[in-house]
C-alpha cells in the first residue's frame, strides 16, 4: 500500500502544480518537478522522456508519454516500471471547493517487473530519499482551513500490462501479460473495488478485490473486504476482514480446484497431478491470521471427489521451520480402482534405483493426526485406523496407534530420518493379519494362506528404496497358524521324491509355521522353522535375500513315513528368485543319510556277532571247567565262584588222600 500512497502523493502534487503554473511554466520543467516530488515521496526515480499534454477546464489533466519508474540500487539495472503513457484527470470545480475528485488515471501498457532478493529485500518496498513523507493536499484548502482533503477515485485503469514478480528465494517466477485492471474508490472512506484479468505463465487468471473502507485499510486498520480469484480453472475465494499493513485476516475461505497441473503452470512450478478418483477438490473453512505470523484453520473441510475430510490446524511461520498442529479426520477413503494397492515394485525388476526426494519431511515441524474410520482398496475393506505423526528437524516419527488391516491389527511405528542421509525405521507388531492379502499387495507373492502372530524390527538407509533394502538391519518373530502352501505338495514331493508336485492344483495345508529371523545387510537368515502339519513335520533353516529378493533354503521333513512305515527324510533346497523359485530335492543329503543307516546297520550286526560268539566261547570254557573239576554250576552261580568251588573240592579231596583218608 506504500506504493499506492505514493502514486496518489504523485497525482495530488502534480494537480495543484497544474492549478498554479498550467501557463507559467514548461512542460519540461513540469516534468522535472513531478521527479523531484517522486523521488521525495519514495526515494526513486521518475522519469519521463516524451511529452506532457495539459487540460484545464473543466478537468484539469496531465498526459505524459514515456514514464518510468527506477529500482533501488541494489536490484542493479533495470526498471520497476515502464508504461507507454499515463493520463491523469482531476475535477476543477471539486478542487476549488476543497477536495480532491479523480475522474481518471489511466497507465497504457505497463510493464512492471517485482523482485524479491535472496536476503528479502523486495523492490516494491518504498522509502525516502532524506525529504518529508510523500507531500499532502496543499496546506490550506479553498476555504483557508487545514483540514485534509477528500479525495476520491473515478477510475484507474490499466491497459495491455505486464507483470513479472521473481522472488529469488523461492526460484519463484510469475509472469502476468495481457493485464487489464480497473480500480474504484468513490470516496476515501467508503468502499474500494479491484477488478483484474491477464494471463499468468499463459494461463488465464482473474481478480476481484473489494474493501467496504478505503482509508481503513490504507491506514492498515482492520476493514471488511472480499477477494476473489480463479486461476487456470481453479477459484478460490475470502471473505471477511483484513489489515493489509501486517497481513492480519480473520473469514471464511473456500477453493475449489479441478485440476493441479494447469495451476502449477501458472505458478511456474511443475509437478505430478491429483488422481482422477480424488478430483475435483474442494476446501472451505473459517482462517485466521494474526500480525505474529500465526494461521490457525477451524472447521475445515475437504472434498476429494467423493471423499470427504474435516480438518482442524494451527500454524507458525515465526521460527527456522513452520511449525504445525494439524488434526485430520476422514469416515471413508475409497481407493478401489485407483492402483493404490499394487505392489510398490515388481519382483522381476527389483527394487527400484531411482533417487528418494525426502525434503519434505524437512518442510515442517510439529505433529499431525490423521484418523481413516474405513478404508476401501480393491484387496478389501479397513480400518479403523489412526496415525500420529510427530516431525522435528527433518525425522518424523508416525505412530500406528490403531490399524485394522487385512483381517487382524497392526501397531508399532515407523521413523524417517533425513537429517544426515536418508535412514527409515520399522519396528511392528502383526496379530492376525491374512498373509495372503498382505505378501500379494507388498511383494506380489501369493503362494502362502493363513494368518500371523508377530513382531519386527528393521532398520535400512539409502538414497534409494534399492539401497535401503540392501542395507535392512533388525530381528523379529513371526507364527503362521491353520493356512495352506499353495502350488507345493511338499508331502507328495518328499513322499514320492517327485518334484511334479510342483504347480497349479497342489498345496499343503499345515497348522503352524514358527520361528525367529536377523537380518544383515539385507539378508534374512533364520536357523529354527518348524513346519508342522497333518502329513508331515519339517524344520528348515537358510536364508532369503531381501535386496537381491532371492532364496537359498532348506527343508527337512522330521515326521514322514512311507507306505511301510519306514521314516523319511528327504531335504528339500528352495532356491531362485522370489518371482520363480526352484525347487530340488536333496538326493546327496538322502545318499548320504541312507549310508549312515546301513552302516549303523552293519556295526549292529557285527555287535550282535560278537555277543554271540562271546556267548559261545564262555559256553564251552564253562562245559570244560565243568568237566575237568567235576562240579556242576549251580542256578544263578558266577563262573567265577564254580571255578573256585572245584578247585576248593579238588584241593580238600587231595588233601584227605595225603592225611590217609582222614
Amino acid at each position: 500500500m506504500r506504493l499506492v500512497k505514493a502514486l496518489l502523493a504523485v497525482v495530488l502534487g502534480l494537480v495543484v502544480l497544474l492549478g498554479a503554473v498550467v501557463f507559467l511554466v514548461p512542460t519540461e520543467r513540469l516534468a522535472a518537478i513531478a521527479a523531484d516530488q517522486f523521488r521525495a515521496a519514495t526515494g526513486r526515480s521518475l522519469t519521463i522522456d516524451g511529452e506532457i499534454g495539459l487540460s484545464v477546464f473543466p478537468v484539469i489533466g496531465a498526459r505524459a508519454e514515456g514514464i518510468t519508474i527506477g529500482n533501488p540500487d541494489w536490484a542493479g539495472e533495470g526498471a520497476l516500471m515502464r508504461a507507454d503513457e499515463m493520463d491523469i484527470g482531476v475535477d476543477l470545480i471539486s478542487l476549488l471547493s476543497g477536495n480532491v475528485a479523480i475522474q481518471r488515471v489511466v497507465l497504457q501498457s505497463p510493464e512492471i517487473t517485482l523482485r524479491r532478493a535472496a536476503d528479502g529485500r523486495a523492490t516494491w518496498e518504498f522509502g525516502t530519499a532524506g525529504a518529508d513523507p510523500a507531500p499532502e493536499a496543499p496546506a490550506a484548502n479553498a476555504t483557508g482551513a487545514g483540514a485534509a482533503r477528500d479525495v476520491s477515485l473515478a477510475e484507474a485503469r490499466i491497459e495491455n500490462g505486464r507483470l513479472r514478480y521473481i522472488d529469488e528465494t523461492t526460484d519463484m517466477v510469475v509472469d502476468l501479460s495481457d493485464v487489464s485492471a480497473t480500480l474504484r474508490m468513490p470516496e476515501m472512506r467508503g468502499p474500494l473495488s479491484l477488478e483484474a484479468e491477464g494471463q499468468m505463465n499463459g494461463q488465464p487468471l482473474s481478480v476481484g478485490f473489494r474493501a467496504g473502507n478505503a482509508a481503513l485499510l490504507f491506514e492498515g486498520g482492520l476493514s471488511a473486504i472480499t477477494v476473489e480469484l480463479a486461476l487456470a480453472g481453479a477459484e478460490a475465494s475470502f471473505e471477511g476482514r483484513a489489515a493489509l499493513s501486517d497481513l492480519a485476516l480473520e473469514g471464511q475461505a473456500r477453493g475449489d480446484l479441478p485440476a493441479l497441473g494447469p495451476v502449477l503452470a501458472a505458478l511456474g512450478q511443475s509437478g505430478g497431478e491429483i488422481p482422477a478418483g480424488f478430483r475435483p477438490l474442494s476446501f472451505s473453512g473459517q482462517v485466521t491470521r494474526t500480525a505474529e505470523g500465526q494461521i490457525y484453520l477451524r472447521d475445515g473441510a475437504v472434498n476429494a471427489g467423493q471423499t470427504a475430510m474435516t480438518a482442524a490446524a494451527d500454524l507458525s511461520l515465526g521460527g527456522t521451520r513452520p511449525q504445525v498442529n494439524a488434526q485430520l479426520s476422514i469416515p471413508v477413503l475409497d481407493v478401489r480402482g485407483m492402483g493404490g494397492d499394487a505392489p510398490a515394485e515388481s519382483p522381476t525388476d527389483g527394487w527400484s534405483r531411482d533417487q528418494i526426494d525426502a525434503s519434505a519431511v524437512g518442510a515442517v515441524d510439529g505433529e499431525i493426526s490423521l484418523s481413516i474410520g474405513e478404508l476401501r482398496s480393491d484387496s478389501g475393506t479397513f480400518g479403523p485406523i489412526r496415525l500420529r505423526s510427530t516431525l522435528d528437524n527433518s525425522r518424523a516419527v508416525t505412530e500406528i496407534r490403531e490399524a485394522q488391516l487385512y483381517g487382524g491389527g497392526v501397531t508399532g511405528q515407523f521413523i524417517v530420518n533425513n537429517r544426515s542421509g536418508l535412514s527409515t525405521r520399522a519396528d511392528v507388531q502383526v496379530s492376525g493379519v491374512s498373509l495372503l492379502q498382505l505378501l500379494r499387495d507388498t511383494a506380489g507373492f501369493e503362494r502362502l494362506e493363513g494368518t500371523v502372530e508377530g513382531r519386527l524390527d528393521l532398520l535400512g538407509s539409502g538414497g534409494s528404496l534399492n539401497a535401503i533394502m540392501n542395507s535392512l538391519q533388525g530381528d523379529g518373530q513371526l507364527a503362521f497358524s491353520e493356512g495352506q502352501i499353495l502350488g507345493l505338495d511338499l508331502a507328495g514331493m518328499l513322499r514320492n521324491l517327485d518334484l511334479g508336485y510342483v504347480g497349479e492344483g497342489s498345496s499343503t495345508i499345515y497348522n503352524s509355521i514358527t520361528g525367529s529371523f536377523s537380518v544383515t545387510d539385507g539378508v534374512l537368515r533364520n536357523d529354527d522353522l518348524l513346519f508342522d502339519s497333518p502329513r508331515v513335520q519339517v524344520t528348515g533353516e537358510g536364508q532369503v535375500g531381501i535386496g537381491a529378493q532371492t532364496l537359498d533354503y532348506r527343508v527337512v521333513p522330521s515326521a514322514l513315513r512311507d507306505e511301510e512305515g519306514n521314516a523319511l527324510r528327504v531335504p528339500l533346497m528352495v532356491t531362485g528368485p522370489w518371482s520363480a523359485p526352484r525347487f530340488r530335492l536333496d538326493m546327496e543329503a538322502l545318499a548320504r543319510e541312507r549310508l549312515d543307516e546301513e552302516r549303523e546297520r552293519l556295526e549292529a550286526l557285527a555287535r550282535e556277532e560278537a555277543e554271540r560268539l562271546e556267548e559261545r566261547a564262555r559256553a564251552e570254557a564253562e562245559a570244560k571247567i565243568e568237566d575237568e573239576l567235576g562240579v556242576q554250576r549251580e542256578e544263578g552261580e558266577a563262573l567265577e565262584d564254580t571255578l573256585r568251588r572245584g578247585v576248593e573240592e579238588r584241593l580238600g579231596e587231595g588233601l584227605r588222600g595225603l592225611l590217609g583218608g582222614n
